[in-house]
């Protein structure tokens, strides 16, 4: 879902805006950037220029809050420095944001819509119009009902000013904002397909839950579930290994219950055990509400984030959750594989697809 209009009423976009940005995703723990440029104006692939990792030290932002705009910026500022960088997307944090669907009548004017859903904002968000800032997509229209259904993202104004005062004092544009679970869509879920899917981001320290339906998001949560924590309880079995010990046998084994692998399979287990009773929780509130329940759907799950590679989750979500799962193709927007191989092997590609897809905004 685009937020942009939240930079609107901050101040007025620069003129430069149509021009490439680079997109930046920002955790509790790490900052990773993206650009992209065309070799040639009417080039359909774009070519990979810059990306990288740059790591946020513990306390500066947790949970999606920035307690320290000032050291944010100079995390900002590393990453301008590295790439060049002036104009930037960046990305919020699916923790802090509020989303809800709402009817209107179909004739309501367009210059209208805004005020009506400022009036709406407070029988569904814990916020008073003054404190929050809030962007709308139109979903649909029921002709029979002669009602619009309108999806609405909210974020309390402190969370847009602290990510906006560390994009001024690192010397960078803010072009957009937007939240993650929308980026990843926008850089794994092809333009023509318009069936619902579940992204699922399986990042170090939780995992974004995100239902996106005719290319919109219309849900976001997060669970607890986490990278970092996978690695604790792992060691419990497997002693005091070091982290890359631990990440290639969360990736060539996983959950495969080898006799060399039998303990930390089932220790593994308990966790994708854990993943799919959250999943089919989400997946049951978004089945039985609203209307048009088939074309509603969730046709597909979405795997991406630094911990989608925990070898045989695909197949156990698929098998358990009766709906066909697969990783992200981060890359499926921005270039074919075919013609352009991009310097970030695929395992690494998870983790950067919120990053992509905030690059890809100004290219689609």
């Amino acid at each position: 879902m685009s937020v942009l209009s939240l930079v609107h009423q901050i101040s007025p976009p620069p003129r430069i805006m149509a021009f490439p940005c680079v997109g930046v995703d920002i955790s509790d723990t790490s900052l990773k950037y993206v650009k992209f440029e065309r070799n040639h104006p009417t080039d359909e692939g774009l070519i990979l220029t810059h990306w990288g990792d740059v790591e946020i030290p513990a306390g500066i932002v947790e949970r999606g809050n920035v307690h320290d705009v000032a050291k944010l910026a100079g995390v900002l500022k590393k990453m301008k420095d590295l790439c060049g960088a002036r104009y930037v997307n960046i990305s919020l944090p699916e923790e802090r944001a509020y989303l809800f669907e709402t009817t209107i009548a179909t004739n309501t004017p367009t210059k209208d819509i805004r005020n009506l859903l400022e009036f709406r904002l407070e029988e569904n968000v814990p916020l008073s119009p003054r404190d929050a800032y809030f962007d709308y997509d139109i979903v649909g229209e029921d002709t029979k009902m002669r009602m619009t259904r309108v999806a609405v993202t909210v974020y309390a104004k402190d969370t847009i000013h602290n990510y906006y005062e560390a994009c001024q004092q690192a010397g960078l544009v803010a072009a957009a904002f937007e939240i993650e679970a929308q980026a990843i869509a926008r850089a794994s879920i092809s333009q023509a397909l318009d069936d619902t899917s579940m992204i699922v981001d399986f990042g170090k320290t939780r995992m974004g839950v995100g239902i996106v339906h005719r290319g919109m998001l219309m849900y976001a949560s997060t669970l607890e579930t986490s990278g970092s924590q996978m690695s604790q309880d792992m060691r419990s079995v497997l002693g005091d290994i070091d982290e890359s010990e631990i990440t290639i046998i969360k990736n060539t084994k996983g959950l495969s219950k080898t006799k060399d692998n039998e303990a930390v399979a089932a220790l593994l287990m308990k966790t994708a055990e854990a993943i799919a009773d959250e999943l089919g929780i989400r997946i049951h509130y978004w089945h039985t509400r609203g209307i048009e329940p088939e074309a509603r759907a969730i046709k597909k799950i979405i795997l991406c984030g630094g911990s989608a590679n925990l070898y045989g989750l695909p197949e156990y979500l698929s098998d358990v959750l009766g709906i066909p799962t697969e990783r992200a193709q981060v890359w499926g927007n921005a270039f074919s594989l075919e013609e352009y191989v991009p310097p970030i092997t695929q395992k690494y590609s998870y983790g950067y697809a919120t990053a992509i897809g905030l690059a890809l905004r100004n290219f689609m």
